[in-house]
């Protein structure tokens, strides 16, 4: 298994970042676009344990990758969990992490552990390819957070 980890101070309750990351129809807004992010049938607004949403991602221009992940845990307003159940990794899952600094600042916490399909193959591309490809959707997501609730 591998891990990725980012921690970001977002200027705003613990509350409005629960309500803003916890709505899964805000995936696709915190992506980069030219991973074409697309949600396949209906979402809910409001998350809870066992909620499945089916995705549509590029991760490779052109090659579209089905993705089923499905919200495992849900602790509101602290921590909600998802996982892979379909998709382009041999294991996923990402926990999503609020503490509230004080009453205008949260500490966000992301913590991505995943398996990488083909064996050692997949391990061999994790440091050239997939790492890096994490820290560009989250450096991405990081950018676009700070833009929507300020820096």
């Amino acid at each position: 298994m591998h891990e990725f980890t980012r921690t970001q101070i977002i200027r705003a309750t613990v509350d409005e970042c629960w309500r803003f990351f916890s709505d899964p129809r805000n995936l696709a807004r915190i992506t980069p676009p030219k991973l074409g992010m697309k949600v396949i049938g209906e979402c809910p607004a409001e998350m809870s344990a066992g909620l499945q949403i089916d995705l549509k991602v590029h991760p490779i221009p052109g090659i579209p990758v089905r993705w089923r992940t499905e919200i495992t845990r849900v602790e509101p307003p602290h921590c909600f969990v998802d996982e892979q159940r379909m998709g382009p990794y041999r294991e996923w899952r990402h926990e999503h992490h609020f503490r509230a600094l004080d009453e205008t600042h949260t500490e966000m916490r992301d913590v991505v552990c995943y398996a990488l399909p083909f064996g050692w193959l997949g391990d061999l591309a994790n440091p050239w390819f997939i790492a890096p490809q994490l820290r560009r959707i989250f450096d991405f997501r990081e950018q676009v957070v700070r833009e929507i609730f300020g820096k």
